[in-house]
């Protein structure tokens, strides 16, 4: 039962079996995610520090499970690291679309520190790059509020 449970944690119910791109796919999960939650700080800050802790305890079952460290079938961290991603970032859907195009990029460019984040042990390394990338998204979504674009944005 411990073991199904992981799965089903780290693997976004399932999403992260998607043949190509689990990642992206588990982003996208992220972004549903989102849409659901109520836009109540308090309750996206909570539901992103479970996934955190949901994420390392079952990332590191499914790396002990799997013998391979990071297995592309874990997508929880990028569930989480939208969620990051948009908090408290006041837009509409295609902000979220922004949103969802600057954490892809930044999970996979993974300026520092987010790269060093990926060698702390099991499922916290696993979480930790990915929510680094989520908060520099939040940032640069921020950014981009602030210009001139921040009308295009918020639409």
């Amino acid at each position: 039962m411990t073991r199904l449970a992981a799965q089903l944690l780290a693997t976004a119910l399932g999403v992260g079996y998607a043949p190509i791109a689990p990642g992206t796919f588990g982003s996208a999960a992220g972004l549903a995610l989102w849409a659901i939650l109520p836009a109540v700080p308090l309750v996206q800050a909570m539901a992103i520090a479970a996934l955190f802790a949901a994420g390392s305890w079952s990332g590191s079952v499914i790396e002990r499970q799997t013998g391979r460290r990071d297995p592309g079938i874990v997508v929880i961290d990028e569930v989480m690291g939208m969620l990051i991603a948009l908090f408290m970032n006041p837009v509409g859907w295609r902000g979220a679309f922004v949103a969802f195009l600057l954490f892809r990029a930044f999970d996979v460019l993974k300026p520092y520190p987010a790269r060093q984040f990926e060698r702390f042990a099991g499922g916290i390394g696993i979480m930790a790059d990915d929510a680094m990338a989520g908060i520099y998204a939040n940032v640069a979504l921020r950014a981009l509020l602030a210009v001139k674009l921040g009308n295009w944005v918020n639409g």
